[in-house]
């Protein structure tokens, strides 16, 4: 019975099942060649960073070199709080914490009332960092002159794991371990990252430990969701500003290294200045629909702890900061797609406590309470935008934001309160033309606007021998306003692998109401106020990348050249440069590629000297340098090998300096740059 039965079974076809959300299709999870085509879109200046090709990736400077319009500057050369200016947007608060908005995964990093500590940055989590240059900015948040800077997480299906470790001169290692991995409809990531350096100056350590995570899900009808999870807790020393000529005589000191009355009253050792910061940041973002109607919401948490000692006062501040953002975009599929639209709105909160303590000269320690204020900053935005294909090589793109910001200051040991709100549209204009298949031109017409943080609004006086009679206030400040006139392009010659990129961007921006910060005598931040006589910032920012064929390997190529032409209009300083941006910044890097190994200098120079002061005091600039690097890469597979070398002429110069209005090159102000150094590292991907 059993054999009939055998012979009467029919045989099925063989069925393979396959399932619809395969790996490539991950929740949430842009791609750098997405987000090129995103930006392509853009008629402005654009950067896109992809910081896991570079070999070193210890620093934010690491990630962004080699990027025109982006200038970087080293302060101290550890995890600590580098200079970075874009369009000269915030380049005079000290130390910089303003003028961009800087976004995690699309989402604000910002506290509401504009301000950031740099530090607390992680690019080793970086899939890719896009930058929006200028009033080019997208986001609904973005006003500021300086742009926005967005960094995207790696995700789960980006790589299952990696294994970094690196080590180099003057104590510094860093180390990062991360996995991931991919499910049917879930996928994740962590990384833990650890770094420590025991400077290259003089009480100048600096480390920095982190934990980045996150998990998307993808469910049915396109709906999409990421939710991240970010920790970070940064601490450096700052060994602060010395006179001009100890760049050259004591490369490696500060104040308190010669017996100077100078030195006996800023002594490093003894006021101890330091920056310890906390944060535990949590986010979501969710999206659905389809090319015809596209909708996201994305909410975000932040909880910031911040100590800073200045050498004369300890700003302890701590920070809850609460934001959602919901943005809608559409492309009708009549006339072939030729308009689409986009809306959005957003809104952060942040509730602020901040105490302000006089610092003993004598140990650095907290001595009596001088200031103490509720702050409360909050922001409500909207956009609206659209693009209209004209012709087939034409796009005429429009948007208007509007803002509602309030700053409002209440002090909790007097009567003292500054509520201040402002009320603003922050229109532009841009046209793209495709000229060519490979080429890309553009204009655009744009205004931009930025509100005074709490670190202008909240100032503090403490004058070093006389910590006793230290007092704060609250000043009132108009908001910085501009108009910005841009054109460029960007495109490529050749195909393929061998292909040779390039961009180019010229601006023009005329400012209203300049927030210009100074330091005192003593190299320490005295206040913020708006120049009322006008000013102007204009510049080119030149990149070029690419690889040549050469012999039996190639040459791989990558050059910036931003230069930076900011005056004053009108006023005192009539006709003079602002301080704080190198008039001139070229890098650039030669690497000849063979099989597995690519190796070649790099240079980083500065070829014309920058002032220090407002007033452009002959002797008082920061002057010229150029700096000589040397790299050794070895990749095979999941392997990465590498050898760096930096300054190899140990050239002696000032990294960055404190701006003044008036400025004498015996005063303290000057940073002194890093010395020799080589770094080593190794990676491994699986």
């Amino acid at each position: 019975m059993q054999g009939a039965l055998a012979q009467q079974a029919t045989v099925l076809p063989e069925v393979t099942v396959t399932s619809s959300r395969g790996a490539a299709v991950l929740p949430l999870a842009a791609s750098p060649k997405a987000e090129r085509e995103r930006l392509a879109q853009v008629p402005g200046g654009t950067n896109l960073v992809e910081p896991q090709k570079e070999a070193r990736l210890a620093t934010l400077r690491d990630a962004l070199d080699y990027q025109p319009g982006i200038v970087m500057q080293d302060f101290f050369g550890g995890t600590d709080q580098p200079r970075l200016g874009i369009r000269g947007s915030g380049i005079q608060s000290n130390p910089v914490n303003r003028g961009v908005l800087l976004l995690q995964d699309g989402l604000p990093l910002n506290e509401a009332d504009g301000s950031f500590i740099i530090g607390l940055i992680e690019p080793r989590n970086a899939a890719f960092i896009s930058a929006l240059r200028g009033a080019n900015a997208r986001s609904p948040g973005a006003i500021a002159l300086g742009g926005e800077l967005d960094f995207v997480s790696l995700t789960g299906a980006d790589e299952r794991g990696r294994l970094r470790l690196e080590g180099g001169s003057f104590g510094r290692r860093g180390a990062q371990a991360a996995v991931g991995g991919v499910g049917e409809r879930f996928d994740s990531r962590v990384s833990v990252s650890s770094d420590r350096y025991d400077g290259y100056r003089h009480h100048s350590a600096s480390r920095r430990d982190s934990v980045q995570a996150n998990v998307g899900f993808q469910g049915d009808g396109g709906f999409e969701n990421r939710t991240y999870l970010g920790w970070t807790d940064l601490a450096f020393q700052i060994p602060n500003v010395v006179p001009k000529d100890r760049i050259e005589s004591d490369p490696r000191g500060v104040m308190g290294d010669g017996k100077t009355p100078q030195d006996q009253l800023l002594n490093v050792y003894k006021r101890d200045p330091r920056r310890d910061a906390t944060q535990l940041r949590l986010a979501n973002r969710s999206r659905w629909g389809s090319d015809t109607l596209r909708q996201e919401v994305g909410v975000y948490w932040q909880d910031t702890d911040d100590l800073f000692n200045n050498m004369t006062s300890h700003t302890v501040t701590h920070s809850r900061t609460a934001g959602a953002q919901w943005q809608a975009s559409g492309r009708p599929a009549g006339r072939d797609g030729a308009l689409g639209w986009r809306t959005a709105l957003s809104w952060a909160d942040s509730a602020m406590q901040r105490d302000l303590y006089a610092t003993n000269p004598a140990n650095g320690t907290q001595m009596q309470r001088f200031g103490s204020y509720d702050l409360g900053a909050q922001n409500l935005q909207a956009l609206a935008a659209a693009d209209w294909r004209l012709a087939p090589d034409w796009t005429l793109l429009g948007s208007v934001q509007w803002s509602h910001l309030t700053r409002d200051a209440q002090s909790r040991s007097s009567a003292a309160q500054l509520n201040q709100d402002w009320s603003f549209a922050t229109p532009k204009i841009g046209l793209n033309w495709a000229a060519t298949p490979t080429t890309r031109l553009w204009a655009n017409l744009s205004r931009s606007h930025e509100a005074p943080t709490f670190w202008e609004i909240v100032s503090a006086t403490v004058a070093p021998n006389s910590p006793a009679t230290a007092q704060a206030e609250l000043v009132r400040l108009k908001m910085q306003r501009a108009t910005t006139f841009e054109l460029g392009g960007a495109g490529r010659w050749g195909e393929g692998p061998h292909a040779v990129h390039w961009t180019a961007a010229v601006y023009r921006s005329v400012l209203a109401d300049e927030l210009i910060s100074t330091t005192d005598a003593n190299g320490i931040k005295v206040g913020t106020y708006n120049y009322a006589g006008g000013t102007r910032h204009q510049g080119v920012e030149l990149g070029l990348s690419g690889s040549q064929r050469m012999g039996v390997g190639a040459l791989d190529v990558r050059a910036s050249w931003t230069y930076s032409d900011f005056r004053f209009r009108g006023g005192e300083y009539a006709g003079k440069q602002i301080a704080g941006v190198p008039r001139q910044l070229i890098n650039a890097e030669v690497l000849y590629r063979i099989g597995a190994w690519r190796f070649g200098p790099n240079v980083r120079w500065m070829p014309v000297s920058t002032p220090t002061d407002h007033a452009n005091t002959a002797g008082a600039e920061q002057d010229a340098y150029a700096l000589l690097g040397l790299k050794l890469e070895w990749r095979d597979g999941p392997w990465a090998l590498y050898l760096q070398a930096d300054n190899v002429t140990d050239r002696r110069y000032a990294s960055a300096y404190a701006i003044r209005n008036q400025a004498t090159a015996a005063q303290p102000g000057y940073l002194q740059g890093l010395g020799r150094s080589f770094t080593a590292g190794l990676s491994y991907k699986f």
